[in-house]
């Protein structure tokens, strides 16, 4: 059984975590930036990269304490080197450096998105590989098949933006504050989802991949209309996002035929109109679903210490000159989606 502290800094959420590799998570401090950023709309990536200077130090000292260990009691120290805001992740990167330096313990660049990917098994002990996944957040949304720590294969991206962005756009267009998801989830309540005609991009066409810009312009001119209420252009909005999803991954699971599993996970698989309808497609298909719990799929480091505990076990350690990167594909080798751009 191996002990690991987790460090998570790539967005405006800053976290520390210690967690074993028999799925305990011993300790786990989190810290949210959102009245820092919300006189600007959205994250401001040098305010958020000085707050985690402020705040991570203080974190890491909490976990340690809750979790009555010190950092010799530790095997190794796992911090998301990318993908993510650049100033942000070099904050927890160099941090894990130098504790790992310190304390002569090994470090683990983990992949923000493995941390995503590999969340699911911290959370359910019968999900086993290899098993498809739709990953769904503000930067990212691919459904990839997970055969191993380290082994993905990417069957869809998007094209142009990603869900989580489409749901931020909607809401900051709908005067409903951020975060963006949990806001136009809320609104959605009292709307009538079939009252605003809204497209559903790709739907149908049997291409593999998403697109969510067509779909973010379409509420917007149905916002400067003025013939629609707010709660029906977020419900409206938020089962448009839905129906693409299942189209896609109806398709992956096509594609995908050896998986064990229908997992969703990153920040947008908190939306419960999402997770039921995966659930019922997972259902069709004889599949188990498994989502993680709604905190585990929202950006925390008790994701980042249980990715760097499985690769630490399969000896996947790095050296103390591992890069940051703001972009970090998790199937280098995949071919670029047609029309894509950089965040393929």
């Amino acid at each position: 059984m191996s002990l690991i502290l987790g460090i998570e800094s790539s967005c405006d959420e800053t976290a520390a975590a210690l967690v074993t590799s028999d799925r305990r998570i011993l300790a786990h401090r989190l810290a949210g930036q959102a009245a820092a950023h919300a006189p600007y709309g959205g994250v401001v990536p040098e305010i958020a990269a000085r707050a985690h200077v402020e705040i991570l130090p203080r974190l890491i000292e909490e976990s340690l304490a809750e979790a009555g260990v010190s950092l010799g009691d530790v095997d190794g120290i796992a911090a998301t080197a990318g993908p993510g805001l650049i100033g942000g992740v070099m904050v927890g990167l160099v941090t894990a450096k130098g504790l790992a330096l310190a304390g002569g313990k090994p470090l683990v660049a983990v992949n923000h998105l493995e941390g995503h990917a590999l969340s699911p098994m911290l959370a359910d002990p019968d999900l086993a590989f290899p098993y498809l996944l739709l990953l769904v957040s503000g930067g990212h949304c691919q459904l990839l098949l997970v055969k191993g720590v380290g082994d993905y294969r990417r069957l869809a991206t998007t094209i142009d933006d990603a869900a989580g962005e489409a749901f931020d756009k909607t809401a900051k267009l709908l005067g409903l504050g951020q975060p963006g998801g949990p806001a136009v989830e809320a609104a959605a309540q009292a709307g009538d989802s079939g009252a605003v005609p809204l497209p559903r991009p790709l739907v149908g066409s049997g291409e593999p991949h998403f697109s969510f810009a067509g779909l973010k312009s379409a509420v917007l001119r149905a916002k400067e209309s003025g013939r629609h209420a707010d709660a029906d252009i977020a419900a409206s909005f938020q089962q448009a996002v839905v129906d693409c999803l299942v189209d896609r991954t109806r398709l992956a699971l096509a594609a995908a035929d050896e998986a064990s599993a229908l997992v969703v996970a990153g920040g947008v698989a908190a939306n419960q109109r999402i997770r039921s309808a995966l659930q019922a497609l997972a259902t069709d298909h004889g599949l188990l679903f498994v989502a993680p719990p709604l905190w585990l799929c929202t950006d925390n480091a008790a994701m980042i210490g249980w990715a760097g505990a499985l690769r630490y076990e399969a000896g996947l350690t790095d050296p103390l000159d591992a890069p940051a990167r703001a972009r970090w594909p998790l199937d280098p080798e995949a071919e670029r989606a047609r029309g894509a751009g950089v965040k393929a």
